[in-house]
């Protein structure tokens, strides 16, 4: 079953974020298949650049997004 979600990247209290779809049953550290954008909640406002064309391709293929992937996908574009 493949996930979109969420992989920390970024130092010690600087967390940045990659948003990729990757297996669910391997580590959120792991080989992934497609990285689809990336998001930074320290800059303000928060930094989210998300191609979204992509993420409803790999949605419609059968990947499910996790909770805050979701939220990331339902924020309106600035």
């Amino acid at each position: 079953m493949l996930k979109i979600r969420l992989r920390r990247t970024g130092g010690s209290n600087a967390p940045a974020y990659r948003i990729v779809v990757s297996d669910s049953h391997s580590t959120p550290t792991a080989r992934v298949l497609e990285e689809l954008g990336y998001y930074d909640p320290t800059k303000n406002p928060p930094l989210l650049d998300l191609d979204v064309e992509k993420a409803k391709v790999w949605i419609a293929k059968g990947a499910s997004a996790s909770e805050t992937v979701q939220k990331l996908l339902a924020r309106p574009k600035a």
